[in-house]
């Protein structure tokens, strides 16, 4: 399988949607941070393995935690992957942290500073 094919696409966004609705209604983990979300999903060519792009908004800690949660159900999750999904082989996920959704979040309000603290300089000359 190519990395931009058809099925290739069509196969992450299947195992992101799937992994997205465990995480938000499957899972109890009390580690695993309510504002976590999945930002990208890789399959592996060969079916065996998937990397899944894990984003926490909160702290550094909550982020530890929730990982440490996500490693320790692993199962449960590849289990509930092999239920919903109909693959030949359920990939093994690995997790790995992404700030991306944070970084975005916190380059918006330096802009929201910057752009309301020129504002109000021109408003008042």
């Amino acid at each position: 399988m190519r990395k931009n094919s058809v099925k290739g696409t069509r196969l992450n966004s299947e195992v992101y949607r799937e992994l997205s609705n465990i995480l938000h209604g499957g899972l109890k983990d009390p580690r695993i941070h309510p504002m976590t979300s999945v930002v990208k999903v890789d399959v592996a060519s060969d079916l065996k393995t998937a990397k899944a792009y894990i984003s926490v908004l909160g702290s550094e800690e909550d982020a530890k935690k929730t990982m440490e949660g996500l490693k320790s159900s692993a199962g449960f999750i590849r289990h509930s992957l092999a239920k919903n999904l109909n693959l030949r082989n359920t990939p093994e996920i690995e997790y790995i942290l992404d700030d991306s959704i944070a970084y975005g979040v916190r380059m918006t309000k330096l802009i929201d500073e910057v752009v309301g603290s020129d504002g109000t300089d021109s408003d008042e000359s």
